[in-house]
């Protein structure tokens, strides 16, 4: 399964790398794969949400709805 989440304050790949690896090391998350670009975050696997804000928001981001 994969989920699409929006998530602001990426800049550089510095801070995609951050976000993928705090998402990534989250039970039930198989990738992540974040773009600063888009300000997207692509988690394949079946991760829960609430994990997943949390892990961002540690990393210094903001997940938005």
């Amino acid at each position: 399964m994969s989920k699409t989440y929006t998530v602001t304050g990426m800049s550089c790949d510095h801070c995609e790398q951050s976000v993928e690896e705090a998402v990534g090391a989250l039970p039930g998350v198989e990738s992540a794969e974040a773009d600063n670009e888009s300000d997207t975050l692509v988690v394949e696997g079946e991760p829960d949400d609430d994990a997943v804000a949390t892990a961002v928001s540690d990393a210094g981001y903001e997940l938005s709805a």
